[in-house]
């Protein structure tokens, strides 16, 4: 594993209670019309970063924003989300190969889809976490 580890939705509330930063990787079209995490519980407001720009293509400024965005303290650990818990990995994987501390989020913010392709197995959003309708 190239990134500190993986956790479940509810470890993940757990480390932004503790001071993490939650970084959500989905496109502005995901942010606007499926949700958000609303992590204000947590007093840390979560980092809206895109790995993949409309198209699908990889967004080339990905750490040149999150160098900007994330906190500067020692020892800040950053938690990847994304749809599903894919695109969070390779996120993972390139935060902290520029020197943070990075964790993926299982299952992502929507899940996995049910035998009817809807999205209502697991994920952030299904296991009880705080949402808001979106942003943009």
């Amino acid at each position: 594993m190239s990134y500190a580890g993986d956790l479940d939705p509810h470890a993940a509330w757990a480390k932004l209670e503790q001071g993490a930063i939650l970084v959500d990787v989905r496109t502005e079209a995901e942010w606007a019309h499926i949700g958000i995490p609303d992590t204000k519980a947590t007093e840390n407001d979560p980092l809206f970063i895109q790995w993949t720009l409309p198209g699908g293509v990889s967004n080339p400024n990905f750490l040149t924003d999150l160098l900007q965005q994330a906190p500067e303290a020692d020892g800040a650990e950053l938690l990847f989300l994304c749809r599903s818990g894919q695109r969070s990995i390779a996120a993972a994987t390139a935060a902290t190969q520029a020197g943070f501390t990075a964790y993926n989020v299982l299952e992502g913010f929507e899940g996995e889809p049910d035998r009817y392709g809807e999205r209502s197995v697991n994920g952030w959003k299904n296991r009880g976490l705080p949402t808001n309708l979106g942003i943009g």
